[in-house]
């Protein structure tokens, strides 16, 4: 699935994904300008659209063939800043897997292995879109 997540937005905004599988998604970006409101520090559409990338990540491994999803409600909290060169690594994992609903929750850690600290909190709810069932 890796090799699936791109181009597109996740590469817009730089977010490498570096795992998938059956428990969790994990991707990252390092913060450049791009990524700054005008105080110089992260932009809070990048924290979601870091988080709503891992989480859809996690949730198209666990649609059932031929369905697809899209995100409904997205809640962030975000508990740090991250300024210009921070590595952000962001860990999505289901909450709830329904037949039309998954929650993912996905935490966001500032800083490199063994100094990261958590910066921001997100829930993600997305909504299953059945397969069509006849031709389309």
């Amino acid at each position: 699935m890796l090799a699936e997540t791109a181009p597109g937005y996740p590469q817009a905004l730089a977010i490498e994904p570096l795992a998938i599988d059956d428990e969790r998604s994990i991707g990252a970006l390092t913060v450049a300008a791009i990524h700054l409101h005008p105080g110089k520090l992260v932009h809070g559409g990048v924290w979601t659209g870091l988080g709503d990338t891992v989480a859809a990540w996690q949730t198209y491994r666990h649609l059932p063939v031929g369905a697809n999803f899209t995100t409904v409600e997205l809640k962030l909290n975000a508990f740090a800043g991250a300024r210009l060169g921070d590595r952000l690594t962001a860990t999505a994992r289901h909450l709830h897997r329904g037949r039309s609903t998954h929650v993912i929750e996905v935490r966001i850690e500032r800083g490199a292995d063994g100094e990261a600290r958590l910066a921001a909190n997100l829930i993600v709810t997305q909504f299953v879109i059945a397969a069509p069932s006849g031709p389309v």
